[in-house]
């Protein structure tokens, strides 16, 4: 199994990541126009993209450092190659719920299980930032983009005044229930079923407030790396507008991803419709949108998730013999 394992997975996901490649319907147009554009006088900003990718992706080791720290202590460089397995994992999962089991993997035995559990706390501030933060923008672009002449295909201003009130509520609810988490744990602990796998869930009421705020802080820094990241690339393929008006549009974009359940590989072609949809608002560049879309998903989605599967290869599920 040691053996067999790794290289199975790597298989299967290098197959897969080729195959659903492949079957995206605007990647070849947007292709064309990467390359152009990296063969023009901004191809510097795709490669200062490409650098950020890492930083996003770094400051995501570092929260699962911190996520797991109280389980077993994990060099950063461990931390970054369990992270990017977990994104090769997660591309064929709803949402990519298969990270936390990639990632546990390079845990030692007896802590893998408890691993993926502890990965709930960190995926849990990423929602309240990218929800928070798309609440707002949410709001920015209710009162200063949408007007008479320009309005969200589909929905009207009533419904997206409620819809920003429940997300509201949501999302206080949800931070209620992350900075509580400990009081959470015990009510749940007294459920019989639940009861039974109490070893698996007690770390989770170790966490202090203080690595709670931390894990909200690196996963805001995250949050604006990704903005930085598709404001760059805006720029990039013609679609200039205010950074204020690209980054609500983009944070809403955000929100969306964040509220309908996809598979990481077949984004792209969501991506690009919600991308249309919004950014469409202040810019007819339908090329350069579209462009921009599969920029990001190639930058931040495939190319780790490529590197992720080469660490899978690695990858040994028993230790002991």
């Amino acid at each position: 199994m040691n053996y067999l394992l790794g290289p199975l997975l790597f298989i299967w996901l290098s197959w897969a990541i080729y195959k659903q490649i492949q079957a995206q319907t605007d990647l070849e147009q947007s292709w064309q126009t990467i390359l152009l554009a990296l063969n023009g006088p901004n191809n510097w900003k795709i490669v200062l993209v490409s650098l950020l990718m890492l930083v996003n992706w770094g400051i995501e080791a570092r929260k699962w450092q911190i996520q797991v720290k109280g389980i077993e202590r994990l060099s950063f460089l461990n931390a970054f190659k369990a992270i990017l397995a977990g994104q090769a994992m997660g591309f064929n999962t709803i949402n990519r719920i298969g990270e936390p089991i990639a990632r546990a993997a390079f845990l030692k035995n007896g802590n893998k299980m408890r691993g993926a559990v502890l990965s709930i706390v960190g995926s849990m501030a990423q929602i309240i930032v990218t929800f928070a933060m798309g609440t707002l923008a949410l709001i920015y672009m209710r009162l200063n983009i949408l007007n008479g002449d320009r309005q969200l295909e589909g929905l009207s201003v009533f419904w997206l005044d409620a819809l920003i009130y429940v997300i509201g509520m949501g999302i206080l609810l949800f931070s209620l229930a992350y900075f509580k988490l400990a009081g959470l744990i015990q009510v749940l602990e007294k459920i019989p079923f639940i009861r039974k796998y109490q070893f698996f869930l007690e770390k989770l009421e170790d966490f202090h407030w203080n690595e709670l705020i931390r894990l909200l802080s690196l996963s805001l820094v995250r949050y604006f790396v990704f903005l930085v990241q598709y404001y760059i690339l805006l720029q990039v393929f013609d679609i200039h507008v205010f950074w204020l008006e690209a980054f609500s549009l983009v944070g809403v974009m955000f929100l969306v991803l964040g509220i309908v359940p996809t598979i990481a590989l077949a984004e792209l072609g969501f991506r690009g419709k919600v991308s249309l949809l919004l950014l469409g608002l202040i810019s007819s560049n339908s090329v350069g949108i579209i462009a921009t879309a599969a920029g990001i998903w190639l930058i931040n989605l495939i190319l780790p998730a490529i590197a992720g599967t080469l660490f899978i290869l690695g990858i040994r599920i028993f230790r002991n013999k």
